[in-house]
């Protein structure tokens, strides 16, 4: 078969680019070399957010885009995406506090904001808000991002995609790519062939390997890797809310509720020279969020309160600075197209808010080269499973189902929207699910993510498609991994 569009790479961008191409009516094919979300999109810090701290280097068209898609994204998906709250704590001697008010007035102005609340000046002293701050922090502002499910919105625009007319196939590694006239010739490992009129690489971290190793090319255009590590504790302080806390290095670390039981803190930036692949956070890394959380909270943290952490590596459009911190979050194209050649075009950087806009941008650029195909269209539609008011959904869900339980059938409407009533339809008690591997997840929907979500071993499920891995013991994980083995 010849594919009008080959997608290199199943994180976030290639996989909004999928859904985005086969929408338009455009026939394509999406390889991922290991699982879905596997390098990247399941590293982030999980939010849907503008980039406060971009308004710092003047990145106004950046944030602009990003605002304009919270607000998209938390409509098309309200089952992985929702409010978060954040405070921000006033640092004496760092950022005054008429800057902070101007950086959060431009904020909350430069796209129009719908569904979430604007930012407001905040006493901490008197406040919940400000009760696990040391009490030099008296006070401080208020305002609102998302939080997102980050490897599940991968997922879910890869299922979208498929259901359009995609093909994605995961554990599925490019050997070469050729050029053969006006198309591509693709091998994957195993010695399958691809035809294709136009190849998009969206490997992320491996865009440059790609590019030098399986197309035997070179680019103009470089990518700059790197490390942002986070840990994850035992719940910190109580409430919904999370905290933006200024560093006296001028960089900001996040605390965030973290799967009920949890709080998540991060990110480091740290420069990476080494080849891409599997990353861990270091001994210093750890040290250098340790001490970002206490220097704020009243209760200090250790390392015997930590239970998780991961790492992942940024692939950053390298714009020459020096700084890793400051390198830009924004994305830019390298598009090779001779007169008498099948185009490539290569992406650098990017981020999970503006996937969706990168998407958008890849196809007009591609446009030329393949057949006549429809309008951009992703800009109001929902994902799967968005198509409803997340309450109602769950006292359906509860109503219906009364046997799930609260937390389950809150964790099934969480993770798979209307979609979740696929799973539990012809269920009447919880042994109709099938076998239970622990914290609810049942052989039903253990089948449910290997036929729809791609997921082939315990881990995908475990710490991609949910982070039940948190709250799983060592023997349950065990009895899921030799479920799925068989």
């Amino acid at each position: 078969m010849l594919y009008d569009l080959l997608i290199i790479g199943g994180g976030i961008n290639g996989c909004a680019i999928a859904r985005d191409a086969a929408g338009r009516g455009l026939s394509v094919r999406l390889v991922e070399q290991n699982d879905l979300a596997s390098g990247t999109s399941s590293a982030s810090t999980k939010l849907i957010h503008g980039g406060l701290r971009y308004l710092e280097l003047y990145e106004f068209r950046l944030v602009h885009e990003a605002l304009e898609e919270r607000e998209r994204l938390l409509a098309a998906a309200p089952h992985i995406i929702w409010p978060l709250k954040f405070v921000l704590p006033h640092e004496k001697g760092l950022r005054p506090l008429w800057m902070l008010r101007l950086g959060l007035f431009l904020y909350d102005h430069l796209a129009r904001r719908k569904r979430l609340e604007g930012s407001h000046l905040v006493a901490l002293g008197d406040n919940a808000l400000g009760a696990p701050l040391r009490e030099t922090y008296n006070v401080g502002f208020t305002y609102a991002d998302c939080w997102v499910e980050d490897s599940r919105l991968v997922a879910l625009n890869a299922l979208d995609a498929k259901e359009r007319g995609a093909m994605v196939s995961v554990g599925a590694r490019l050997v070469q790519a050729k050029r053969k006239g006006a198309h591509w010739i693709a091998k994957l490992e195993g010695g399958v062939e691809i035809e294709a009129r136009a190849l998009v690489n969206a490997a992320g971290p491996w865009v440059s390997h790609v590019i030098e190793g399986a197309l035997h090319m070179h680019s103009r255009k470089h990518v700059r890797l790197v490390k942002g590590s986070h840990l994850v504790t035992r719940r910190l302080y109580a409430g919904d809310h999370a905290y933006i806390l200024q560093n006296p290095d001028g960089r900001i670390v996040f605390a965030i509720p973290f799967e009920h039981e949890f709080t998540l803190i991060g990110t480091t930036d740290v420069a990476y020279e080494g080849a891409p692949g599997e990353v861990a956070i270091s001994d210093a890394e750890t040290d250098y969020l340790l001490d970002a959380i206490n220097h704020f909270l009243r209760k200090p943290v250790t390392r015997a309160d930590v239970v998780w952490s991961y790492s992942g590596l940024r692939p950053l459009y390298d714009d020459g600075s020096l700084n890793a911190s400051v390198v830009t979050r924004d994305y830019a194209f390298d598009l090779d197209a001779p007169e008498d050649g099948a185009p490539v075009l290569s992406i650098f950087g990017g981020k999970i808010t503006t996937a969706r806009r990168l998407a958008e941008h890849a196809l007009a650029e591609l446009r030329r080269f393949l057949p006549a195909h429809g309008e951009a269209w992703t800009a109001g539609a929902t994902f799967p499973g968005g198509d409803m008011e997340f309450d109602a959904l769950l006292a359906r869900l509860k109503s219906e189902k009364p046997f799930l339980g609260d937390a389950l059938a809150r964790r099934l409407a969480r993770a798979y929207g209307t979609r979740a009533e696929r799973i539990v339809k012809h269920a009447h008690a919880m042994a109709d699910l099938g076998g239970d591997f622990g914290c609810g997840l049942t052989e039903a929907e253990v089948r449910y993510l290997m036929e729809n979500e791609w997921a082939r071993k315990a881990d995908d499920i475990l710490w991609r498609r949910s982070k039940l891995g948190l709250h799983m013991s060592t023997a349950q994980q065990l009895a899921l991994r030799e479920y799925m083995g068989a």
